[in-house]
């Protein structure tokens, strides 16, 4: 499989959208280069929550391997979010080039960093790590299955995913979510939310056990996604989504205006709920008119 990103990620293909070498090579010679910014945790993000689930291909007895290709320094948290693929079993290898940030490519990476970080100067380079990077992916895949004694039937893809995702109680900063757990219960579960016009992603990770969240401090009149992604010893399920606008903060009424003389008036209203500070803006009528 293969996504490109830049503030964007995107799936060119999925784990199992072509079966032979052929296949992959074709795609890849018509693969178009995205240029841009470099957000890379967001991109470690979106390879976890979209591409390494069932549904894309990722078969449940199978090894996971990520390799990170990028030719620049992240410019948003690409540690925490390679942390949580480790975390999960995913091995990583961190490729850079040119102006990539070698520190950042030894943090993403998994050990030992000397089989799983490469660096080179230009992209015409990249040719000579192919033989032997191609080998060490292939002896580690052969290493971690030889250790793997759990014996995960293939077909339990639709027993790992929870169901009937409800979003309740939503006020102007926060929204009560709860779901209905998988047939085999999950290690963990990853909630991710965000607003759906931009903005940080935030994220929880609850016991397996529980299956409900409060999300506080939220923005007030906002429109969020979020997402439940139930996480076991080797795999994330296919997650839980939603779409669901914060309310509106509550608004003054009642406006009345008392008391007018040749430079003053008073102003009363009736209390908005929850407000710490009001603003009052008063600007003079255009010409001809009354206000």
């Amino acid at each position: 499989g293969l996504s490109q990103y830049s503030s964007d990620p995107h799936t060119e293909w999925e784990l199992s959208t072509y079966s032979t070498r052929d296949q992959v090579l074709e795609a890849v010679r018509n693969l178009r280069y995205k240029g841009g910014n470099t957000f890379t945790g967001l991109a470690l993000t979106h390879v976890l929550e979209q591409n390494l689930k069932p549904d894309a291909g990722a078969r449940l007895e199978a090894e996971k391997l990520v390799i990170l290709l990028t030719d620049g320094k992240s410019q948003d948290d690409a540690n925490l979010a390679a942390q949580t693929l480790k975390n999960l079993g995913i091995e990583i290898f961190a490729i850079g080039v040119k102006n990539a940030d070698e520190a950042e490519l030894k943090q993403v990476a998994s050990e030992p960093l000397e089989l799983t970080v490469y660096n080179v100067l230009d992209f015409p380079l990249l040719s000579s790590l192919v033989g032997r990077l191609t080998q060490v992916l292939c002896t580690r895949i052969k290493e971690k299955s030889n250790k793997e004694n759990a014996d995960i039937p293939v077909n339990m893809g639709p027993q790992l995913s929870p169901t009937d995702l409800k979003i309740s109680a939503v006020t102007s900063k926060s929204m009560h979510l709860t779901w209905s757990p998988p047939l085999r219960p999950p290690k963990k579960y990853r909630i991710v939310y965000y607003p759906s016009k931009g903005g940080s992603h935030k994220e929880v990770v609850l016991d397996g056990a529980v299956s409900s969240l409060q999300l506080s401090n939220l923005t007030s009149h906002t429109e969020y996604l979020v997402s439940v992604f139930p996480i076991y010893d080797t795999l994330v399920g296919d997650g839980l989504r939603g779409v669901t606008s914060t309310l509106p903060l509550a608004s003054p009424c009642s406006l009345r205006v008392s008391e007018l003389t040749h430079n003053s008036i008073r102003l009363s209203w009736k209390a908005a709920q929850g407000a710490t500070q009001y603003l009052v803006l008063c600007s003079a009528a255009p010409d001809g008119g009354e206000d």
